[in-house]
């Protein structure tokens, strides 16, 4: 009798917390549908959703917790590489015997150091790029609040040197060891059997930073439209969803909405806020802050928005905001930068526009809130269709599927 196919799903976070969490349990979901048995590993959170394999998980790492000298060092050793980690998926590998390991995000939690244990037991290892760690130290390809690829070439000491992480020293300096210690242990060169590139940015970006393109496979995210409607009608304003971040352009998107005399609604929160209100109150910007929502008020608000705006400032690697605009039939404004241009059709989906450019993307609102409304329906139902026929459950996991056959 053939033994069902079984996958390790590895990832710091074993709830819904943000969106990488998102595309980890949706691939989850997506894999225990289709007759595979799925064992999980992560760290042990009061939020974790349950599971019959976590007794196998980490123990939970908080930061900012107190403690002394000792136990701060030992915080820091583990984020770098936990032996802990390495026991405990080494037992959870003779217990389960996976067919193929997935990992998604797993440093400064998990840590790398699990992936010598699976090169080691012969469980094939594919990791989901859902950022830019990899490559950046900092994991964002951007300091001070601009885009930098200073570390390029292994020119890594760039990271303490302009506190890219939280401009702290002391913050940047951990970050510059554990990439000094992943690095020289070959953590991540010498053990993934291939990487997984959301978007063709990131997958290009990887090449140019030194990565083999030939372990590099481009599988978009998905999106399960069946769970989404369009709404009967619109409410007259621009919305942003999403954390309320610097990286993320909304001081641009401030200003736009203040140029444009455009409503602006922003959805999230965030450690922008305090600051984001006080310039919207300078501006006189019509804005309101409506804080996290649930999943269906965040639909009903997206779905009733004249459009959603993602005025990003970084490098965006494939943000499944877009697809649920598109699945809400919804179109979007999109700032041009990291892999937001693959996901926008200008001029038939939404807008594209210069990142960084508050008149430029002041011109767009006011240009996609003159238009009649049935084009704006119909270049969500634009988006929809693409999001249907390239963006579709059943097409990740078919790309995925190819790729595990690839190398088991």
């Amino acid at each position: 009798m053939t033994r069902r196919r079984r996958l390790l799903a590895i990832n710091n976070y074993f709830y819904r917390r943000g969106g990488a969490e998102s595309v980890f349990l949706d691939h989850i979901d997506l894999f225990g549908a289709a007759g595979w048995d799925v064992v999980p590993f992560a760290m042990r959170h009061p939020a974790n959703l349950p599971s019959p394999w976590s007794g196998y998980f980490v123990s939970e790492i908080e930061y900012g917790a107190t403690g002394g000298p000792l136990a701060k060092a030992r915080q820091a050793a583990k984020v770098i590489f936990s032996l802990e980690a390495r026991r405990n998926i080494r037992n959870l590998i003779g217990q389960a015997r996976p067919t193929v390991a997935h990992a998604h995000n797993v440093y400064h939690h998990i840590s790398p150091s699990i992936f010598g244990v699976l090169k080691a037991e012969g469980v094939p290892l594919v990791m989901t790029a859902h950022d830019l760690k990899i490559a950046c130290p900092a994991y964002k390809m951007l300091s001070r609040g601009s885009v930098c690829e200073r570390c390029q070439g292994g020119r890594i000491h760039n990271v303490l040197l302009h506190r890219c992480v939280k401009d702290s020293a002391a913050v940047s300096g951990l970050v510059l060891m554990e990439t000094l210690v992943h690095r020289s242990l070959g953590l991540y060169r010498d053990t993934l059997d291939r990487l997984i590139a959301p978007s063709r940015f990131y997958r290009d970006k990887l090449v140019a930073w030194g990565w083999d393109a030939d372990r590099i496979a481009h599988i978009p995210n998905c999106i399960d439209t069946s769970g989404y409607a369009a709404a009967a009608g619109e409410g007259g304003y621009f919305v942003y969803a999403g954390r309320l971040a610097p990286e993320k352009g909304l001081a641009t998107l401030l200003r736009a909405a203040a140029l444009a005399r455009r409503t602006l609604v922003l959805a999230g929160t965030g450690p922008e806020e305090p600051r984001l209100r006080r310039l919207a109150e300078n501006l006189g910007t019509d804005v309101r802050f409506a804080g996290h929502l649930g999943k269906p008020e965040l639909k009903r608000l997206i779905g009733e928005a004249l459009a959603l705006v993602l005025p990003s400032e970084w490098y965006e690697n494939a943000p499944v905001s877009i697809l649920e605009a598109y699945a809400l039939g919804r179109p979007v404004i999109g700032a041009d930068i990291g892999g937001i241009p693959e996901l926008v059709a200008d001029g038939e989906t939404g807008l594209l526009v210069e990142t960084g450019n508050a008149a430029g993307l002041a011109d767009a609102m006011v240009a996609m809130a003159e238009l009649p409304a049935a084009r704006r329906t119909a270049m969500g139902a634009a988006g929809r269709d693409w999001a249907q026929r390239e963006f579709s459950p059943a097409r990740y996991r078919e790309r995925t599927l190819n790729l595990y056959e690839a190398i088991c």
